[in-house]
């Protein structure tokens, strides 16, 4: 059994011209991280991993989360390949992770998170929005043979205001 913890990154600021990848969060990214993460809490399992993409957005995203669930932020994984907008290149990623991982707890971006979602999951889900997070659910012992999951988990920011 193979779980999936999909986070797409809280809300991001557009006010100041940047590159992309240097973008913060809101206050109100900040706010409904917390509150999804928190949320979240009693859905994840004992053991897991936390891996995030290097974007600014998603490492403070992931920092938040990793604060409410009480995991130690020197053990968060950043990978430059999960700053994808391409549901293809996500797949490849999360199909390359090492068996070890029972449970993964993924930040990225859309539309990667919505496509593969849509592909993988067992609902469709017509756009995971910026801190919604979406637990998959696979019936294989091997991340290569990940195939249609159920969709175990819907947490959106809007549902919990």
């Amino acid at each position: 059994m193979k779980n999936l913890f999909l986070v797409r990154h809280a809300k991001s600021s557009w006010e100041v011209p940047m590159h992309d990848k240097d973008r913060g969060l809101t206050c109100q990214g900040v706010k409904d991280a917390h509150l999804v993460s928190s949320e979240a809490k009693d859905s994840i399992p004992k053991t897991y991993v936390i891996i995030s993409s290097t974007a600014k957005r998603t490492t403070n995203t992931a920092l938040i989360f990793a604060q409410n669930l009480s995991y130690p932020i020197e053990s968060i994984i950043y990978k430059d390949d999960l700053y994808t907008f391409d549901e293809n290149d996500l797949e490849k990623v999360i199909k390359s992770y090492s068996n070890s991982y029972e449970s993964v707890i993924l930040f990225g971006h859309n539309g990667a998170i919505t496509d593969f979602v849509n592909k993988f999951g067992d609902v469709y889900i017509e756009n995971v929005p910026t801190s919604g997070f979406v637990h998959l659910k696979f019936e294989t012992e091997d991340w290569k043979k990940i195939k249609k999951g159920k969709i175990e988990k819907i947490i959106f920011p809007k549902n919990l205001r």
